[in-house]
């Protein structure tokens, strides 16, 4: 089922999301809607919280990134890199940090760069409750980060200056009132 996507300003993104207890909720439903979502949006990751659920999980899928890709350009970090996070924990960031025009499904029409490490070790529970802790970096790792933030309650504007958030605030403020053109369905706040 296709949800709509929770706008900037709605409190749920904002919001420190509550781990899920086995049991307590059908993941697998809920990863495939939430898939199914991202892909109606063109989006390449989206967290509970962006569909209104504040529970800690998210779904990617970077593989899309590659194929216009000449082979020498590619990302190996993004083969194959289409997956569900279930009560993700970042276990680790290191590398040196490197800046990247970042968008947000939450946000659409605003682009900024934004600096992360470059490599991240994760653990998480797949949509069968199997714990696995794993290294990804490059565009993977990019991707885990910003998805990751959405659990805590932070959003890629948090990392601009404070300058450039004051260029953007009428931007933002419209978001908040709808005043936004998107070829997806969003939910904005009352």
């Amino acid at each position: 089922m296709i949800l709509p996507i929770v706008a900037y300003g709605d409190p749920v993104l904002r919001k420190r999301a509550k781990d899920i207890e086995p049991g307590t909720l059908d993941v697998k439903k809920l990863s495939d809607d939430m898939f199914e979502t991202m892909y109606a949006s063109s989006g390449i990751g989206l967290a509970a919280p962006q569909i209104g659920q504040g529970v800690r999980m998210f779904v990617v899928d970077g593989t899309g990134i590659n194929e216009d890709e000449e082979e020498a350009d590619k990302d190996p970090s993004l083969e194959g890199f289409k997956k569900t996070f279930i009560n993700p924990e970042i276990v680790d960031e290191t590398g040196e940090e490197w800046g990247f025009e970042e968008g947000c499904l939450s946000i659409p029409g605003i682009r900024a760069e934004v600096y992360r490490p470059e490599v991240v070790v994760i653990r998480y529970f797949d949509t069968d409750w199997n714990e696995h802790e794993e290294e990804y970096d490059g565009m993977a790792a990019r991707i885990i980060q910003h998805e990751y933030d959405h659990l805590e309650g932070k959003l890629f504007t948090d990392y601009l200056s404070p300058l450039k958030r004051q260029l953007l605030k009428k931007k933002l403020a419209d978001i908040t009132k709808g005043k936004v053109d998107v070829d997806y369905r969003m939910r904005f706040p009352r």
